[in-house]
């Protein structure tokens, strides 16, 4: 199997000035190739630093994949480390950038000038990967590193110049390579701690075939994510996932890219119900995970961020009593605005929250972290059911926000 090393090249990335999203757009696309990432190394604005790195990963990896260092200023020093880490001995001009270079100058009425005529200028051991998106080309070097089978390729930092010439490099790559396959597929679980469910499936996971490797990928808002990949031959991954199914139950909610208010749209639009919601704590997140969905407006009519108890009160119909005896944090609130949203944006399905995100505000009885949910169902004869979940998160204000937000749609996923 073919491996690669993905660079970065600049000291704007190491200071924390922005950030790198061009090496997870290179790395998924090798990965679909069926090429390996074994190196991601981000490389300051040093000529003896850049060679150094770029020629450990050359004698590593068949693959070297660079972004940055590439534009007309004179920081920008990749590509004189290049041209020494090839063996070139001279630059020549690529016609074909220069023309570029002059249409969008021209288009933007710049008048060129040498830096930008400089920029077409490249080490005359490399192929030319044209950028008609901006004026620094790409660079493809063949040959290298202790093996001399290796390849280089150098890409503007810029990430929609980067992504534009990404299909170039694909292109080369498959000419040059005998390439496997890489296949994933993944699985999304919900409701059970990492450590839990690796216990639960211990025995499952043992029984997986050799060339198939399975990652556990915890995320606040997703679950835990069960990656199965496998390396060559051709996959079928179905076998293996429906022991999986009958292990986990309800807690699988999705596969692939499902999000918990992707799965729950398609299951409202399905049966053509409608939701509302009504927030305290998650201060309207909940309603953007749900508008986060293309077409949600099919099935969802709107929501009450109802922070303040007299909104709880006057809009949601949640009793003043209630709030006395029991706090705006408590599973009768919760219960009682759920029910209140749902009637008064007149929908079949709601949900509530209540909670304290921190960093104050908890008190013995409710920490910081506590949550109550609420998920709340038109019946056919007109009455309301309403199921609740209280949950604990003793993390960030921000991450306790996400986390009510996403046991609050599983709470109304397991309720649909």
């Amino acid at each position: 199997m073919k491996t690669a090393s993905v660079c970065t090249i600049g000291d704007e990335i190491l200071i924390g000035q922005i950030v790198d999203t061009n090496s997870s757009h290179i790395a998924r696309e090798l990965n679909r190739l069926g090429i390996q990432v074994q190196y991601m190394s981000s490389i300051g604005d040093s000529r003896e630093k850049i060679i150094s790195e770029l020629g450990r990963c050359l004698d590593q990896t068949d693959i070297v994949l660079v972004t940055g260092g590439l534009g007309p200023t004179k920081d920008d020093i990749t590509k004189d480390a290049l041209r020494e880490l090839s063996g070139s001995s001279a630059y020549r001009e690529s016609a074909e950038q220069l023309a570029i270079i002059r249409r969008i100058l021209g288009e933007r009425g710049i008048p060129m000038i040498e830096s930008n005529k400089a920029q077409a200028l490249v080490p005359d051991s490399c192929t030319v990967l044209p950028n008609n998106l901006g004026t620094a080309p790409g660079m493809a070097f063949y040959g290298l590193g202790s093996s001399g089978k290796s390849v280089l390729y150098s890409l503007p930092g810029v990430p929609f110049e980067a992504l534009g010439l990404l299909p170039a490099v694909m292109d080369d790559i498959r000419r040059h390579f005998s390439l496997e396959t890489i296949t994933h597929h993944t699985v999304l679980t919900f409701g059970i701690p990492e450590s839990t469910l690796a216990e639960r499936i211990s025995a499952w996971e043992d029984a997986l075939p050799s060339n198939v490797h399975l990652a556990y990928l915890p995320n606040p808002t997703l679950g835990v994510r069960l990656r199965l990949t496998q390396f060559g031959g051709q996959a079928d991954f179905e076998p293996l996932l429906a022991p999986l199914r009958e292990l986990l139950g309800e807690a699988i909610y999705g596969e692939g890219d499902d999000t918990l208010q992707s799965v729950i749209g398609r299951k409202l639009r399905a049966a053509g119900k409608t939701l509302s919601l009504a927030e305290s704590c998650t201060g309207g997140h909940l309603s953007e995970l749900i508008t986060s969905v293309a077409g949600c407006s099919d099935y969802y009519k709107g929501s009450v961020t109802s922070y303040a108890n007299e909104v709880k009160m006057k809009i949601l119909g949640v009793k003043a009593e209630t709030l006395a005896q029991h706090g705006a944090v408590s599973e009768q609130c919760v219960r009682e605005m759920a029910a209140g949203v749902l009637r008064a944006l007149d929908t079949d399905y709601s949900v509530a929250t209540s909670g304290i995100a921190g960093p104050g505000g908890g008190t013995p009885q409710k920490p910081v972290g506590t949550a109550w949910l609420a998920a709340a169902k038109r019946l056919d004869d007109g009455s309301v059911t309403v199921a609740t979940q209280c949950i604990h998160s003793a993390s960030s204000r921000a991450v306790n926000i996400e986390r009510f937000a996403a046991n609050a749609l599983d709470l109304l996923r397991r309720n649909l």
